[in-house]
């Protein structure tokens, strides 16, 4: 007998068609954060403790959900419960990432809770328990960004917090075989793992982010799953963002992005917010494949990755329209890691 559907009423209001938004670190999520959060009804968190602290859990021991679906979704909806309450305290106790995107200064709270409509999350590393979403929430709209690897992998290597997940006392490469956290998936991996570099094993982080989206990609529905590419989302934010509203059916305010080359406070390049009325029509046109160039990592960060690593490409397609390989060289070790997403293996579709 099929379970019983749950509904979750947070702040007086059920939660309907939440949004999430994920993908490999520094791969863009922010933007998408920072453009639902200044949508109009949307209540959108990031890094919540409650939710992070079940996330983790079951990226670097997915064993724990295996085969404990109906427990894992009830897990998360608690999770969720907790981070999307708006308190009299307001956002003084969120994370600094989910106060960054809001623009949030001082005291008070993000939105006034009379105003919430819809919930949702752009937690990055939601991509490891993503069918546990889809199981807490049935109705779920996922947005996940793709971006390419040697930006990420510049973007990793700067960031404390990133690296600190390669420590070995954190790093449980021996204890969970697989784990898609470190994108360690087979024997040969775990062998390589102790001799790579560091951005070898930011390269395998990404790899697996990057395998572990092929495969959400082919296993969920159209209508519960969309992939964006950063390139596509700084180079075409207009586009990106008519793609995302008609894939979560509401209004979305403009993307913000940087000028190319500058610091400082983002600035809207990409028009007008979105409307509904011409959303749906554009939908399919606006998350059609754009070409993939890399324009997006400073020149520093690009050279050092340069003189660690041989830059990894983003997944190729065959003639057939299939992920076929991934290359990424390290030169702590001989040889070369391939990543094949082969027919053995949930192939990405033509639009990727």
């Amino acid at each position: 007998m099929a379970p019983r559907p749950h509904i979750l009423v947070v702040n007086g209001r059920k939660v309907r068609q939440p949004v999430f938004v994920i993908g490999a670190p520094h791969s863009g999520a922010d933007l998408l954060a920072r453009a639902l959060k200044q949508s109009s009804g949307f209540h959108i968190t990031v890094g919540q403790r409650s939710v992070m602290s079940v996330v983790y859990a079951f990226a670097r021991s997915p064993s724990i959900q295996r085969g404990r679906g109906e427990a894992a979704a009830t897990v998360l909806r608690d999770a969720f419960a907790q981070a999307w309450q708006v308190t009299p305290h307001g956002c003084m106790a969120c994370s600094q990432a989910c106060r960054d995107a809001s623009e949030l200064n001082g005291s008070g709270t993000c939105i006034a809770e009379r105003d919430i409509r819809r919930y949702g999350d752009a937690s990055p590393d939601l991509m490891y328990c993503a069918e546990g979403l889809v199981d807490a929430f049935p109705d779920a709209r996922i947005v996940q960004i793709v971006r390419d690897g040697r930006d990420v992998v510049a973007a990793m290597l700067a960031d404390a917090e990133s690296l600190a997940w390669f420590k070995p006392g954190v790093a449980n490469v021996d204890s969970e075989f697989p784990n898609p956290f470190f994108g360690i998936e087979t024997a040969s991996d775990l062998a390589a793992w102790p001799g790579l570099s560091l951005a070898g094993k930011c390269a395998m982080r990404w790899r697996g982010s990057v395998r572990t989206m092929a495969r959400l990609r082919s296993s969920m529905r159209p209508e519960q799953l969309t992939t964006l590419r950063y390139e596509q989302l700084i180079r075409q934010p207009a586009a990106a963002a008519r793609a995302v509203s008609g894939f979560i059916d509401a209004d979305l305010a403009a993307i913000g992005v940087r000028a190319r080359g500058r610091t400082g406070p983002m600035t809207v390049q990409s028009g007008l917010p979105v409307t509904t009325g011409t959303m749906r029509a554009s939908h399919a046109a606006a998350s059609a494949s754009f070409p993939v160039r890399y324009p997006c990592s400073p020149a520093r960060a690009r050279s050092q990755v340069s003189s660690t690593m041989e830059a990894p490409s983003m997944p190729r397609r065959s003639d057939r329209g299939m992920v076929t390989s991934t290359r990424v060289s390290d030169p702590a070790r001989s040889g070369t890691i391939f990543a094949r997403i082969s027919s053995s293996q949930p192939s990405c579709r033509a639009s990727w």
